[in-house]
């Protein structure tokens, strides 16, 4: 598949703009993968990952700072995104003992038993979605990724 053709571009791009185009359109192809993965779960990408925060936890109660912190989409609405995951009994909110402003958030059992039937689609998914790359070229994409926000600019 190549960009131009995908976007139907028929000028020659400086291979900076290609490649970003290309990241861009590869990443939102990729949310669309997954997000199709997890329809039938009743569940975002966003939701997924803040279960996913929550369970690395290990029963540790998060904040809704450290989650935002941690989350992929720094852009998403944390708080609409844990009352949902309330509403579906996948967390809870409690308020902190020690600091009554503070509040304490946490994955429930109903929570963890979902997302582990949840992870094996999500990686089945990712598998499929990598399958054309070697594990070599997996680290070595990964390796650019990483060099390409290291930040080199004013």
């Amino acid at each position: 598949m190549i960009i131009e053709k995908e976007l139907k571009i028929t000028k020659k791009l400086p291979e900076c703009k290609k490649a970003l185009l290309n990241l861009m359109y590869t990443g939102n192809w990729i949310n669309d993968e997954i997000t199709s993965i997890l329809k039938p779960f009743d569940i975002s990408t966003q939701q997924f990952n803040v279960l996913r925060i929550l369970k690395g936890m290990k029963g540790t109660p998060s904040t809704l700072q450290t989650i935002q912190e941690r989350m992929i989409s720094k852009m998403s609405n944390t708080t609409r995104l844990v009352d949902k995951l309330i509403k579906k009994n996948y967390v809870q909110r409690e308020q902190c003992e020690s600091n009554r402003r503070k509040v304490d958030i946490t994955i429930t059992e109903e929570g963890i038993k979902a997302l582990d039937v949840i992870n094996v689609a999500v990686d089945e998914a990712e598998s499929k979605i990598t399958n054309n790359l070697s594990h070599q070229e997996l680290e070595h994409l990964n390796h650019l990724l990483n060099k390409l926000r290291t930040k080199t600019y004013a």
